[in-house]
């Protein structure tokens, strides 16, 4: 098969303006490479499950020329003045505003979100690049009264060093913005990975990254296979030059990278697996709730960490909000990104879809109902499924336990405010919780009982490129975005002086 630049000149709705965003090769060293195995990845659009592109399916042996690259060259852009390291980050950023479009595209087209998210999800992106470029320069440490005279004591910071980057499939361009962009402004070199489902976005970006001046070897991305990426991201694992793994998935892959990383003690960033309330108290704005679950719920198609997974529903409103969801639901646009009218888009494959209808079918097992969707839509696609609403959920599902991870919304009702927090935090991730409620003195309370590390009052949209986004408990640690994003890839040195009286 020819490589993906060749297979995407073929006509089609999404089709790129600039052909050369997808060198369908590895970037090591400065350097567009195959893979040293000479194997191939299939990229295909879930639309169609229709093969489009390919990629290399590397082995050790790219992992580690792209980790002798990155350590090679850290020497010397640690120590590029940050001014410098920030203008080649603000061009970066220049050039995918530029290519605005072309990246939205190519995201729809591997990922399946329409287009209008895809063109949004590049915006988002950009705002971190944007955001940590200027952060970049006012990364400052500190001095330290001193005890006694004649000395000076100083806290300074540092990069990490190598940083190993493993984005997941989901926001192919925002996540490893996200990643890569705060790296290189604290003045690491990066190797990184990108999910085997959407490796292209992450080529694309790398390549207009390699146009603004970042120098060889101190940016480097190898993708991988499902079946390869243990022996790639092992490779990383067990050298001592990465001294950084910055992870987001799901939490039994983020648990194996915090224990093969303890050997090297490597600092870590881990953003893992969700199952985010939703609560809708009796004095809520409910049209507003209905609006924020709309944002919070069918974005990607449901398939984001962030995602409600659990919808709770105080008694005396339950019949209300359902009616009200249930039309909103139910006039969903469901289609590929081609057609400019899709809400919708398709799950990212099969497995996706028959996790849904698995979950579903639990639920109906065990009491729910269906009040909208519930069904596969073979007549769309391979890979699609009807947004959903189920009524009657309870502790006991699946959905209830585990990431639906697409459009399903299943509903609990509940009675007291105690009831509620408490089933919130029956679970053992914290990564995201959303409430609805107009009283102030509620709110600071369920706000302060809530066990996550993002809190929604009144609003479904939570992202923010000067926010800290990250969990608590089995949804990992570390933050990514806002300052404290920054540090996440930088340590502490004390220097202290004496002698000077």
């Amino acid at each position: 098969m020819s490589p993906a630049s060749a297979s995407m000149s073929l006509p089609h709705p999404l089709a790129l303006r600039r052909d050369d965003l997808l060198p369908g090769r590895n970037f090591i060293n400065g350097q567009w490479r195959e893979g040293a195995a000479g194997r191939w990845l299939e990229v295909s659009d879930p639309a169609t499950d229709a093969v489009f592109a390919q990629v290399p399916d590397s082995s050790a042996a790219d992992a580690q020329a792209a980790v002798d690259a990155a350590h090679a060259a850290f020497a010397s852009w640690r120590m590029v003045p940050a001014k410098q390291r920030a203008q080649i980050i603000k061009r970066w950023h220049a050039l995918i505003q530029l290519h605005h479009e072309d990246l939205g595209r190519l995201i729809s087209r591997e990922q399946g979100k329409p287009l209008a998210e895809g063109r949004g999800e590049v915006a988002y992106a950009a705002s971190y690049v944007d955001w940590f470029a200027e952060e970049a320069v006012r990364s400052n440490g500190e001095v330290i009264p001193a005890p006694v005279s004649g000395r000076r004591m100083l806290a300074l910071k540092e990069p990490v060093g190598v940083v190993a980057a493993i984005t997941p499939w989901n926001f192919p361009a925002a996540m490893i913005a996200r990643k890569i962009a705060p790296a290189l402004a604290a003045g690491c070199t990066v190797v990184c990975k990108p999910a085997e489902d959407t490796p292209l976005t992450s080529l694309a970006l790398v390549r207009l990254a390699q146009e603004a001046g970042v120098p060889a070897g101190v940016l480097n991305i190898v993708t991988a296979s499902r079946e390869r990426t243990p022996e790639v991201v092992d490779v990383w694992l067990a050298d001592s030059r990465v001294r950084k793994i910055t992870f987001t998935g799901s939490t039994p892959v983020g648990k194996h990278l915090a224990r093969e990383s303890a050997t090297t003690l490597k600092k870590l960033s881990l953003e893992l697996g969700g199952n985010a309330p939703f609560i809708v108290f009796e004095d809520a704005d409910l049209p507003a709730a209905v609006e924020g679950l709309m944002a919070a719920k069918f974005r990607n198609g449901g398939q984001t960490c962030v995602c409600p997974n659990r919808v709770f529903v105080q008694a005396q409103v339950h019949d209300r909000f359902v009616e009200l969801l249930a039309a909103r639901v139910g006039a969903l646009q469901v289609g590929p990104a081609t057609d400019a009218a899709s809400q919708i888009g398709p799950m990212i494959n099969a497995r996706a879809v028959d996790k849904i209808a698995r979950h579903v079918q639990d639920a109906l097992q065990r009491g729910a109902q269906v009040v909208v969707g519930g069904r596969r839509l073979p007549a769309l696609g391979p890979n699609y499924y009807a947004p959903t609403v189920l009524v009657g959920a309870d502790a006991t599902m699946a959905c209830s336990c585990e990431e639906t991870f697409g459009p399903v919304v299943p509903i609990t009702r509940f009675e007291t405010e105690a009831e509620v927090v408490a089933a919130a935090n029956d679970t053992p991730f914290g990564l995201a919780a959303y409430f609805f409620s107009n009283d102030v003195r509620r709110i600071w309370r369920v706000a302060d009982a809530l066990e996550t590390g993002i809190v929604g009052i009144n609003e479904g949209a939570l992202a923010a490129e000067a926010a800290p986004f990250g969990g608590v408990k089995e949804s990992g640690y570390g933050r990514e975005g806002s300052t404290h994003g920054l540090e996440d890839y930088q340590h502490m040195k004390y220097v202290c002086q004496g002698g000077l009286a």
